[in-house]
């Protein structure tokens, strides 16, 4: 009789299943986001993304410390509201938000906590784009010294690592030439290398307060058409002093995590960005899906996409209510 291959052999039972297991999501691997508000005791609600709020920095620090006990150590910080302009300038001021913020957390936390930087201009600037706007177009190369100015602002402060998130021409190299002018070399850049124009943004871009004014960001964001683009914008970064190289949107897209992860040694992180997040909270408040089922589900296709960081609004909810 000729053997039956049968892959069902090594599911027969819990036990079983994990002395196969391929792929492990850890604690370790997530960073949470934070939206920083002035002011003190502040919280406010974002209705398009239930669970999520605005902080104060003093309560951002309440909320790290229960963080920490809970297995989650790296945060990201975006600022919210700061004297728009139409060139952002207050992204780089060294008493602004994120400055401030940085600060703030490293005294009480030091090395215990990873604090990550978001930089760009698009919650800066009146007109809500991410770089320097000029009779319609924005201005790549005009734009490279505000992040510079706004990296090495976060580094000033004690940033551990910087995150551009712009999609401007050339800011990982301005980025990186300005942090090791300034004495900065040891500092990594998570570039956000291959982001995309796309609609899962629009609850973040109600938590940021930074939705364009005027046209839309497919000028610099890339096409989500585009595959073989996304290897190449990755490459270049990666090229340009990146270290980390970041895949936003995430769920979407686990086809280019793959892609990417084919093509370097570098990590690989990707953003389960605030659509992904507030569709599950949806249909988890209607009764229609297990949210802790799904939630794992999809952190576990990202590290198998091959993510090594994944950086969710679920992460809280992961540690807390240990779900892993």
């Amino acid at each position: 009789m000729m053997n039956t291959i049968r892959t069902r052999r090594l599911r027969q039972s819990l036990v079983m299943r994990q002395t196969a297991i391929e792929t492990f999501v850890q604690l370790e691997n997530f960073i949470y986001p934070y939206f920083v508000i002035g002011g003190e005791h502040q919280l406010e609600s974002i209705p398009s993304m239930p669970g999520i709020q605005r902080m104060s920095i003093d309560r951002i620090l309440q909320d790290v410390g229960l963080l920490l006990k809970h297995g989650i150590n790296k945060i990201l910080l975006f600022g919210v509201g700061e004297n728009k302009t139409s060139q952002g300038e207050s992204a780089a001021a060294s008493s602004g938000l994120i400055p401030t913020a940085i600060r703030t957390l490293k005294k009480e936390f030091g090395n215990d906590l990873l604090v990550i930087t978001d930089v760009c201009l698009c919650a800066y600037t009146n007109h809500g784009h991410c770089g320097v706007l000029h009779d319609g177009q924005i201005l790549n190369d005009a734009t490279l010294p505000h992040l510079q100015a706004m990296a090495l602002a976060h580094v000033q402060a004690g940033a551990d690592i910087i995150a551009p998130s712009d999609m401007m021409d050339g800011r990982v190299a301005a980025i990186r030439s300005c942090l090791d002018k300034e004495g900065f070399t040891q500092t990594p850049i998570m570039s956000y290398s291959t982001k995309f124009a796309s609609a899962y943004y629009g609850p973040f871009r109600d938590a940021a307060d930074s939705k364009p004014g005027q046209g839309d960001r497919k000028s610099y964001q890339m096409d989500y058409r585009n595959g073989r683009e996304a290897i190449r914008e990755s490459l270049i970064d990666e090229q340009e002093g990146a270290d980390i190289l970041m895949v936003k949107p995430a769920l979407a897209y686990l086809d280019v995590i793959k892609k990417i992860s084919e093509h370097t040694m570098l990590p690989i992180a990707c953003y389960n960005v605030s659509a992904e997040y507030s569709m599950v909270k949806a249909a988890s408040a209607n009764g229609w899906i297990d949210e802790k089922t799904l939630v794992i589900e999809n952190m576990h296709a990202f590290k198998r996409a091959g993510a090594s960081v994944i950086i969710s609004y679920h992460a809280k909810d992961i540690a807390l209510n240990k779900w892993l």
